[in-house]
C-alpha cells in the first residue's frame, strides 16, 4: 500500500513539473523596452486617466475604458458574491445555533433568517446590475 501511494505521489509530481513547464513556454516574452528621453511620471498618468476619462483612451485605439471596465465588473460582481456568501453562511449558522439552544422559536428565527438572506441576496444582485452596465451599457464610452 505504502509502494503504490509513493509511486502514485511521484507520477503526480513528474506530470504536474511537466505541465508547469509546457505551460511556461506558452507564453510570449515582453518586448524589450526602448529608451526614452523623457518619460511622464506614472503618478501624473495616473491622475490624468481619472481626471479626464478622455485621456484614458490610446492614441486612436479605444482600449483603456473598456478593458478597465471588464476588471471593474469583475471585482463589482466578485466582491458582492463573496460578501453575500460569507454573510449568508454566518447568519445560517447563527440561526442553526439559535435553533438548536431554543427550538420553540424556530419559526421566527427562520422567517428572519429568509428575510435577511433576500437583502443579502439583494445586495449580490445590485453588484451583477452595476458590472452588467460596465460591460454594456458604459456611460464612459462614447
Amino acid at each position: 500500500m505504502a509502494v503504490r501511494s509513493i509511486t502514485l505521489t511521484a507520477a503526480a509530481l513528474v506530470i504536474v513539473t511537466l505541465l508547469v513547464g509546457t505551460l511556461s513556454r506558452a507564453f510570449i516574452a515582453a518586448p524589450a523596452k526602448q529608451q526614452v528621453a523623457w518619460q511622464v511620471p506614472t503618478a501624473a498618468l495616473s491622475t490624468a486617466a481619472l481626471v479626464a476619462p478622455v485621456a484614458a483612451h490610446a492614441a486612436e485605439e479605444k482600449v483603456w475604458i473598456p478593458a478597465l471596465s471588464a476588471v471593474g465588473a469583475g471585482f463589482a460582481i466578485g466582491l458582492a458574491a463573496i460578501g453575500s456568501g460569507v454573510g449568508q453562511g454566518i447568519a445560517s449558522g447563527r440561526c442553526i445555533d439559535g435553533i438548536s439552544r431554543q427550538p420553540e422559536v424556530a419559526d421566527d428565527l427562520r422567517g428572519v433568517l429568509l428575510l435577511s438572506l433576500a437583502f443579502m441576496e439583494s445586495l449580490t444582485i445590485y453588484g451583477l446590475v452595476i458590472a452588467l452596465v460596465l460591460l454594456f451599457a458604459n456611460p464612459l464610452i462614447k
